[in-house]
């Protein structure tokens, strides 16, 4: 897949570029559902910058990211193993997490499978777990510079996960926080698995 490709071939740049992002505002309406000592599933780590932050916070971290470069980053960067497992693939990790953290992750699904990947994620939650997401802000599926996006709006959510147990807690829109980067905008999002 071209966008694992990317981050492979690109993972140290990206790293360095991500990994000291400030972007612990997003934290705190995640953190503010979860248990103490809560079981955490950071989905799609990256730099392995927000699994480090959960762990500092008392967390069971659990780390995935579908790029073996980048977890092979993320795990000397955390001093814990970071798996290699992508989203289908999610079922394999057999256990069940208090709360999900796909920041930025989401966004490299296609449209038409995004349903069935949130419905996989639900399967992974304990009844009433939380999920925070975030995708570029926008209506359209677009390649660029060599990596697949799906973007974002609130109706698109929505439709996405209308035949899910996922239901959105709350949405709102923030400015990315990289140098030079402030006139894109993000659409973030806490949903909790209700059982229907």
């Amino acid at each position: 897949m071209p966008t694992i490709e990317f981050y492979d071939t690109n993972s140290q740049d990206f790293f360095d570029s991500t990994v000291n992002a400030d972007v612990s505002d997003l934290y705190q309406p995640f953190v503010a559902q979860l248990p103490a000592k809560a079981r955490v599933l950071d989905a799609g780590c990256g730099s392995g910058r927000d699994s480090k932050a959960f762990i500092n916070m008392g967390y069971k971290v659990t780390a995935i990211d579908a790029s073996v470069e980048l977890a092979k980053a993320a795990t000397t960067y955390l001093g814990q193993k970071v798996h290699v497992c992508t989203f289908e693939h999610i079922d394999t990790l057999e256990q069940q997490f208090d709360g999900i953290w796909a920041c930025a992750s989401l966004l490299h699904v296609d449209a038409s499978n995004l349903p069935n990947t949130f419905t996989k994620l639900a399967d992974t939650l304990v009844d009433n777990g939380v999920l925070y997401c975030s995708f570029k802000y926008g209506d359209q599926e677009r390649n660029h510079n060599g990596r697949f996006f799906t973007d974002a709006n609130e109706l698109r959510l929505q439709q996405w996960l209308s035949q899910t147990p996922l239901d959105i807690e709350r949405t709102w829109i923030t400015t990315d926080v990289r140098p030079g980067r402030d006139h894109e905008q993000w659409l973030n999002a806490i949903l909790i698995n209700t059982t229907k």
